[in-house]
């Protein structure tokens, strides 16, 4: 019994192992970097975040393999974390998922379990990018803003046909009379048959006699 308690404070590892384990904590963690690369849809891009990624995977791994079993290590280490403050805010959900995608397979790695980091690595790597390049978590809403300057003649306006085209609705929501020139600003609240021809939509409107300064808001935040 005493012999097993002193085997918790004793970890060995050999140099080939460690070798191993790094180097499967490097290629996972260039497989996730890989991913984020193309899976990041944001406007605040870091290569030094992707940089990240491969790091931590790597450090992660030489951390477990140095606490082994070894309770005093990590005791250690945990007084030695604690002392850290960190200080960068992390503003985006992928972020942290990406951050605790790392470290989990430079643990895998760590402990010995190589072929688990590397077929987890690809696994949630795919399901990652499949759920990306579906654009899964992108809403559905196909109701906008549309706002523009034109006369309006006593019969239909020569843009209706347009907007009868494109849109299931159309609600005029707000008149504004501009100048001396009998010009308006209207809005128009439009429901697009299919929202992937909104461009096809604004570029035919152009073309209508007496229509200027077309707006089209997509975020009913910029409404």
């Amino acid at each position: 019994m005493l012999n097993d308690f002193q085997n918790v404070f004793i970890t060995s590892v050999r140099f080939e192992e460690v070798v191993l384990n790094l180097l499967m904590a490097f290629f996972c963690g260039l497989i996730v970097s890989v991913i984020y690369r193309w899976s990041y849809n944001g406007t605040n891009y870091s290569p030094s975040f992707v940089h990240s990624t491969v790091l931590l995977a790597m450090i992660t791994a030489l951390v477990i393999m140095v606490i082994g079993n070894n309770l005093a290590r990590a005791f250690g280490l945990v007084g030695a974390m604690s002392i850290i403050r960190f200080r960068t805010a992390v503003k985006d959900t992928q972020d942290i998922v990406f951050i605790f995608f790392s470290l989990t397979v430079g643990m895998a790695a760590g402990v010995g379990l190589r072929l688990a980091a590397f077929f987890g690595t690809l696994f949630i790597g795919g399901i990652m990018l499949l759920m990306s390049r579906l654009q899964y978590a992108a809403p559905q809403k196909k109701d906008f803003l549309l706002q523009f300057q034109s006369s309006l003649p006593e019969e239909d306006p020569s843009y209706l046909p347009v907007l009868r085209k494109y849109c299931k609705k159309h609600n005029l929501v707000n008149m504004q009379a501009i100048g001396v020139d009998e010009m308006y600003d209207l809005s128009y609240f439009v429901f697009l048959k299919n929202k992937n021809n909104s461009t096809d939509f604004i570029k035919e409107l152009n073309q209508v006699p007496g229509i200027n300064n077309i707006r089209f808001f997509f975020d009913e935040e910029q409404f």
